[in-house]
């Protein structure tokens, strides 16, 4: 089949090296006289075609106050009649003139302004001045043919629609010629010719956010609770410093009004995508339309907030349901990261190589989705055996005195540049071991406070730590002062008189604030003593952010 190549016959080019001339005229010269006159050509025929144009505005708004003089005139006619005089005569025709000139409906009476290089040598004259040539020039022609009274009017009348008339034959030629050059200009393929069909773009914006509920805003801050992987290697290997459990004080870790903990964010699932969950993994047209819809759902937060749903519907499971759901979570979460993955059009590359028959990438995200789900279940069954394994109480210490009328007393070092003996110094060293809460307790010197922050550590830890304040002098005892004068006093004299013992002093119960599965650690004025004994289990889960990074 022949290549027909006839739409570039009307190609213009101003340099054709393929040119053919005589051997006499030199062929460089030639090429370049040829190249002169079509761009010449080009300037003149724009340039012709911009002045016509112009020509044409200007004509037609004179076409349209020759009109309206006219009209003019033949509604002024009887008021001619009975005027013999020529001067009267004329005054009616300039009446008519100045009605025309002061109509705002013929629009401005200066005509626009020229474009550049046309008519640039002289001043356009304004629309009242054309009129007003106009009729001295048919006033001419009239006092030539030397009539009065009505005849003199007529006179007028034909004089101008003989003008109305060429106008419009000029009108008319004008039109012919612009449309000859506007033609010849298009029938030519040029450089300035060649523009932008059409140029479309679309960008998929995300819907906005709905604003939160009352119920949303309301709900209250969470706090972090610290979980490790393995409970007992920190303590043989000595990782950590005494109390560093108890740094996390009550409250210390509450989300501020209007601020979310990043890590508690991204592992939590968004409405949005617990929606995206409940499709079915098989119908990946539904799952693209609801990515088209929502191009949020890409967000990495999104794929960690899934995990984590399907993490916790596995945790508690109880109906092949629930764990259908999970493995959907996973599934879903899969689908986002790897779309995300793949790059700028990842979405359109995973949809379309995943809905391909017997393509491997098939085979790649499900056995990844399958494997995924086989782990978050095979961990979830471990912790949930180890939390039913340790489901007794934890073992914890805390302080009490040996005599009820006895107090402990906090005694905290001064600063280290504010120490004045050798023993004040090695006590400040010992603080500045401790964790920030446990120095914050010592130095509120309330034994409550201190207590709360021995029963968040282990057993192991909080031995240390009171070895550690015995033996820096931070635990002082004083003896209680009985007051004889009054009641309770007099009885307790009496007590010490029959039983030769302080009140309270020979093994009654001691009391302790750290409720059941507490240890009371009992300090003694001459020595600081602790109760011998292993150190308490610390449950402890893996995290789902440790057992992802496993995953990976």
């Amino acid at each position: 089949m022949p290549v027909d190549y006839s739409k570039w016959d009307a190609l213009e080019l101003s340099d054709d090296s393929d040119i053919e001339v005589h051997p006499n005229v030199d062929k460089r010269s030639f090429i370049r006289a040829k190249q002169n006159q079509i761009h010449q050509q080009r300037f003149e025929r724009k340039h012709r075609i911009t002045t016509l144009k112009y020509e044409k505005v200007v004509n037609d708004g004179l076409l349209a106050r020759i009109d309206a003089l006219l009209k003019a005139l033949e509604s002024h006619k009887q008021d001619v009649e009975g005027k013999r005089q020529a001067d009267e005569v004329d005054e009616v025709v300039f009446d008519c003139l100045v009605d025309v000139q002061g109509d705002g409906s013929l629009g401005e009476d200066q005509p626009p302004g020229a474009p550049e290089g046309v008519h640039s040598k002289e001043q356009q004259p304004s629309y009242s001045k054309m009129m007003g040539a106009l009729v001295d020039q048919v006033k001419t022609e009239v006092d030539k043919s030397k009539v009065e009274g009505i005849a003199r009017y007529e006179g007028y009348t034909k004089e101008i629609d003989g003008h109305l008339t060429k106008v419009q034959r000029l009108q008319k030629d004008l039109f012919t010629e612009l449309n000859k050059l506007e033609k010849e200009e298009g029938s030519k393929i040029t450089s300035e010719s060649i523009h932008t069909g059409f140029d479309q773009s679309h960008v998929a914006k995300a819907k906005p956010a709905a604003a939160p509920t009352a119920t949303a805003m309301k709900k209250p801050a969470k706090k972090a609770h610290p979980e490790l992987l393995n409970a007992g290697a920190m303590d043989e290997a000595g990782a950590g410093t005494a109390g560093s459990e108890a740094d996390i004080e009550d409250g210390a870790l509450d989300v501020a009004p209007g601020e979310e903990d990043a890590d508690d964010e991204d592992m939590e699932a968004s409405p949005l995508a617990k929606s995206f969950a409940k499709l079915k993994p098989g119908d990946y047209q539904a799952s693209l339309q609801f990515i088209s819809a929502h191009p949020e759902i890409l967000a990495e937060k999104e794929t960690d907030g899934l995990l984590a749903e399907a993490f916790t519907s596995q945790s508690a499971a109880k109906t092949k349901s629930e764990e259908i759901y999970a493995r959907q979570c996973v599934h879903q979460a899969l689908l986002l990261q790897y779309c995300r993955q793949l790059g700028k059009d990842g979405v359109s590359v995973f949809f379309k190589r995943i809905q391909t028959q017997n393509h491997q990438a098939q085979k790649l995200f499900l056995d990844d989705v399958n494997g995924t789900y086989t782990r978050i279940r095979s961990r979830t069954a471990e912790l949930n055996a180890q939390r039913e394994e340790e489901g007794g109480e934890r073992e914890t210490i805390q302080l009490h005195a040996v005599d009820p009328n006895t107090t402990i007393n906090i005694v905290t070092p001064p600063p280290r540049e504010q120490c004045t003996n050798e023993d004040e110094r090695t006590s400040r060293g010992i603080f500045d071991t401790f964790p920030p809460g446990l120095q914050r307790a010592l130095v509120s010197g309330s034994l409550e406070r201190v207590n709360e922050v021995l029963g968040k550590m282990s057993v192991s830890e909080a031995e240390e730590v009171v070895e550690r304040l015995g033996e820096g002098g931070m635990l002082s005892l004083e003896a209680g002062v009985i007051d004889a004068t009054t009641e309770e006093g007099k009885r307790a004299m009496e007590v010490i008189e029959r039983t030769h013992q302080m009140p309270g002093g020979g093994g009654g119960e001691e009391g302790t604030s750290a409720g059941e599965g507490a240890r009371v650690v009992e300090v003694e004025d001459e020595h600081m003593g602790e109760e011998d004994g292993k150190g308490g289990e610390k449950s402890g889960e893996k995290g789902l952010e440790e057992y992802l990074d496993e995953m990976d």
